[in-house]
């Protein structure tokens, strides 16, 4: 009497990370699933975004991000062709890209799924939907005061 009873439970998770890229002024986004959100996945996503969207030192990208721990990691590998900005510190409401994550967690919001690779399958079909549907990823990145993108140079 006045205690709880205890049982052991052993808990197990798996995780699923979602990284994504968008470009407010279009809606184009690009997107790429991960095991872990560190460092050196960080490094892998920007790599295969560079190498999907063909970036390099004369198709240049800028990246806007917030600073999280791996955004600023001083091992950190960016490719070439990519350049960072950082915004202020714990300020999200300015990541154009934080308004993504609830379009995501849509395909998964209130189900139970059976394992990871159900959960990984559902996120990939979001995802690709999401990148098919650029009306509605620019809907909700683009900013009123999101500065509109100059005309490519000419070489």
């Amino acid at each position: 009497m006045g205690q709880r009873p205890t049982t052991h439970v052993r808990r197990r998770f798996q995780w699923c990370y979602v990284y994504g890229v968008v470009r407010p002024t279009t809606g184009e986004s690009w997107w790429c699933l991960l095991p872990t959100v560190r460092t050196d996945a960080f490094a892998l996503a920007l790599a295969e975004f560079a190498r999907d969207e063909t970036i390099d030192a004369a198709h240049r990208a800028v990246l806007v991000l917030d600073q999280a721990g791996w955004h600023l990691a001083a091992e950190r590998r960016i490719p070439e062709g990519i350049d960072l900005v950082f915004l202020p510190a714990y300020s999200p409401e300015l990541q154009p890209a934080e308004r993504l994550w609830p379009l995501v967690n849509e395909a998964v919001a209130n189900q139970a799924v059976a394992d990871l690779a159900r959960l990984e399958d559902a996120l990939v079909a979001r995802c690709q939907s999401l990148r098919a549907d650029r009306s509605t990823v620019r809907a909700h990145t683009r900013f009123h005061w999101w500065p509109d993108e100059p005309a490519p140079i000419d070489n």
